[in-house]
């Protein structure tokens, strides 16, 4: 009962902002087509012939986490490029093979061929006259983090993240508090690590994210689990963006070799088991990340992403 009155205030209070509402314990036909209300509606997109170069340079100006790729005659979409399809490619999986063996290492050609040897080509979709109900099911149950909403004629109108879902609910949540929904098995690295190694550990774990655990001894005893940072998929590519290495291919492995160190946040914006989930989705909102380390002092308890909230919201 409590769920259902928790995601009431939400639809009362986004029908004053024009928003639209939100039910997820039921597929009514009153709500089918209301996932417009919550979409992005202007899409930055890119065609197949982009390079993989620029369209990490795009997402790096847009801190965006993704990039739709569309045919820019008809507009219809083709395939989709996120930051893990280019750590993927820059050491963190299979499509390392593509620099490996077509271009034998040469990294600056590899950077400069077209994105399409990199995108991910299945892309799961959203209909424009598809409810919010369906976009929170879809997400879940594909694993991903988007989706893009097409018309009738296949065309991309739109984009619904788990970010839209953390803001529609931020306030809300607040019976529900982070300890339940939290990932306590959290993986973790050390500053040590180099930007590939974390790379690895980001795609074949599928995380956006890892807390970085520090070894230092205060005490006559390790302390063990200390947060000491925090580094994303996102941090690695402006990273790269920014030391130039999709534009020349000297220096590209010596980035590559970079310990985590240089490029991780440091101070860490966490938050704590009792915490309301709602206050959480404030806090991400306001402060533009997918996700909050859980902790105990200093010592780390789990982590809570937008993923975990929008499970809390679908109950």
């Amino acid at each position: 009962m409590r769920k259902r009155e928790t995601i009431n205030k939400s639809m009362e209070r986004n029908k004053s902002m024009e928003r639209g509402s939100l039910e997820f314990e039921s597929h009514n036909s009153e709500h089918e087509g209301d996932v417009m209300s919550i979409a992005k509606k202007v899409v930055v997109t890119a065609p197949q012939s982009t390079t993989i170069k620029e369209a990490a340079e795009t997402m790096v100006k847009n801190k965006f986490r993704r990039l739709p790729i569309t045919d820019p005659g008809t507009g219809k979409i083709q395939g989709i490029v996120t930051s893990m399809d280019i750590l993927d490619f820059l050491g963190g999986g299979d499509k390392y093979k593509i620099l490996e063996e077509k271009y034998e290492g040469n990294f600056l050609a590899a950077v400069n061929d077209s994105v399409k040897q990199i995108m991910t080509r299945r892309v799961h979709v959203l209909r424009d006259k598809d409810s919010i109900h369906d976009a929170a099911l879809k997400m879940i149950e594909k694993r991903v983090g988007a989706l893009p909403v097409i018309d009738s004629q296949d065309k991309i109108v739109g984009i619904v993240s788990e970010r839209d879902f953390v803001m529609l609910m931020a306030g809300v949540l607040t019976d529900e508090v982070v300890e339940d929904y939290m990932t306590e098995n959290t993986i973790s690295t050390t500053p040590g690590t180099r930007i590939e190694g974390a790379s690895k550990i980001m795609v074949r774990n599928n995380l956006r994210r890892i807390p970085v655990i520090g070894e230092e001894r205060k005490t006559p005893h390790p302390e063990k689990d200390k947060i000491v940072g925090i580094v994303t998929a996102t941090d690695i590519i402006e990273f790269l963006g920014e030391n130039r290495a999709f534009s020349r291919s000297n220096n590209a492995e010596e980035i590559l070799n970079t310990t985590i160190t240089e490029i991780m946040e440091k101070e860490v914006i966490a938050t704590t088991t009792q915490a309301r989930l709602g206050d959480i989705c404030q806090l991400m909102g306001d402060m533009g990340v997918g996700g909050l380390p859980v902790v105990y002092g200093d010592e780390l308890q789990g982590i809570i992403t937008e993923n975990d909230i929008l499970r809390a919201i679908k109950g």
